[in-house]
């Protein structure tokens, strides 16, 4: 009898480290710019010539920077060769994403503007080392019990029926009221 080989269940992101520059290139980033609290420092264990960042992006869960002292700053965009990083995307209300623009303006960091993705507002810039940031904002709220991600496959599966090219706004609408009307009911259980 052949022996199935089962997948590894993961919980979420546990963490993303960076290779930045110098410490402070990195703090007036994370925390400066994009405003997530610098939570914790200490060696990296495996080069202690190097520290360890730790920024809280908002979820509890981490960002964290490898940082030394001898390595400066480099704009330069990050190549985008295949298996490399292409972007980190964070997540921000639609009302913070309303001011985006002023206030990268007002730091003279450059950005695309606000880009329409059917279902969520996006705007992209680089960091100081030239890595492709998106800051973006659902135009949804998920139906109490349900995650993004319950709302996202559901969409996909009324787009995909419809024949339509992308996710749209009247796919969503119908996720969300597929989910919500998807909860037990005593008028429809008896």
């Amino acid at each position: 009898m052949q022996h199935q080989i089962r997948p590894i269940a993961t919980q979420g992101v546990h963490h993303v480290t960076l290779k930045g520059a110098n410490r402070q290139t990195s703090i007036d980033f994370w925390e400066g710019v994009l405003g997530m609290p610098f939570v914790f420092e200490q060696p990296n264990r495996d080069a202690p010539s190097e520290s360890h960042l730790y920024f809280d992006p908002g979820d509890g869960r981490l960002i964290t920077i490898f940082t030394s002292e001898d390595r400066m700053r480099d704009d330069a965009a990050v190549t985008e060769d295949i298996g490399s990083v292409h972007h980190l995307a964070f997540a921000v209300s639609q009302a913070t994403f309303s001011q985006i623009p002023d206030r990268l303006d007002a730091r003279g960091i450059k950005h695309s503007g606000p880009v329409d993705r059917g279902f969520m507002d996006s705007i992209y810039f680089r960091d100081p080392l030239g890595l492709r940031i998106e800051l973006a904002s659902y135009r949804f709220v998920p139906p109490e019990g349900y995650r993004v991600a319950d709302v996202m496959i559901t969409a996909h599966r009324i787009r995909v029926r419809a024949g339509d090219f992308a996710i749209e706004m009247s796919h969503i609408a119908e996720a969300l009221e597929t989910l919500t009307l998807s909860r037990d009911s005593l008028s429809r259980s008896e």
